[in-house]
């Protein structure tokens, strides 16, 4: 799906280890990978310190044998004060197409997806952002990691309900879809849930089903030029756990989320379903931010 990606670690997230799945990774598609590192300036007045660098470095290391020439793949340490900066530079440098970062949950009452320089990114760019659990990624085996990283976009799931923010997320993967390289995307779910319950009849719930199904099919029409097999699925229930029970039933990679409103979806007060989705999904997440 992405030929680009940037992939930003503090080192302490497991991320650093994708460095030893470089080749997997360019079974997903990629063609080029850039490792980044930002070390914080030190001191009243900053300055470098260059054996934090030296260290950070030797860490995203690259052996060239068994990687495609292909492949071009880089690593780049820089001093920063505001990381999301740097991290955006970057990514702008290399013309990146996806940044693939971590976020910890620290409790059960503190449960954000997105750290501050996530939020940051998401604020400043329509670069997509792909998370990744950290508590995942540093307990699988390199066999397993080797595994995920060759299928990370393999499979998305795409929560959609009609909204002018679904129809974006739609557009936005469909424009990826459109000049994907090979080995890269070769399957979509695109799943709306009904939700159940209040004052509505069982006319009004099967109305609604019937609704859902129609406007599926009609956009599964719609993507049938991509060349991708499409799903598409219709539940009924509580919307958050009917999403993370078809994301286990149909064995996906990821799941694709955006928002119409800038910067909302990653406010911990915010309602919406793509936010609730952030915070609580163990499944990989792409986030389409709006345009900026």
């Amino acid at each position: 799906m992405f030929k680009r990606a940037l992939i930003s670690t503090d080192l302490s997230d497991g991320l650093y280890r994708l460095v030893d799945s470089v080749p997997a990774l360019a079974q997903s598609g990629l063609e080029q990978v850039v490792f980044t590192h930002c070390v914080a300036l030190e001191g009243i007045i900053p300055k470098t310190d260059n054996d934090k660098i030296e260290w950070a470095k030797s860490r995203l290391s690259v052996l060239r044998p068994n990687i495609s020439d292909s492949l071009e793949v880089k690593g780049e340490v820089v001093s920063s004060v505001k990381p999301h900066e740097t991290i955006l530079e970057v990514a702008k440098k290399h013309r990146s197409d996806v940044i693939v970062m971590g976020a910890n949950i620290h409790t059960l009452m503190d449960e954000q997806f997105f750290g501050s320089t996530s939020r940051s990114l998401a604020e400043h760019t329509d670069i997509p952002i792909m998370v990744l659990r950290p508590q995942l990624v540093s307990t699988y085996t390199s066999e397993e990691l080797n595994l995920r990283c060759r299928y990370l976009f393999r499979y998305l799931m795409l929560t959609y309900d009609g909204s002018s923010s679904a129809q974006y997320l739609l557009q936005r993967v469909k424009d990826y879809a459109q000049n994907r390289p090979a080995n890269s995307l070769e399957k979509l779910l695109l799943v709306w849930v009904v939700e159940e319950g209040g004052r509505r009849d069982y006319k009004d719930a099967d109305y609604e089903l019937e609704k859902a199904k129609t406007e599926l099919e009609k956009v599964k029409e719609d993507l049938s030029d991509l060349n991708l097999e499409i799903e598409v699925e219709v539940r009924q229930g509580e919307i958050i756990p009917q999403i993370f029970e078809s994301a286990l039933m149909h064995d996906i990679s990821a799941i694709a989320v955006s928002s119409n409103r800038k910067n909302k979806i990653l406010e911990w007060s915010s309602p919406s379903i793509s936010n609730k989705i952030l915070r609580r999904s163990w499944h990989p997440i792409i986030y389409f931010s709006p345009r900026h």
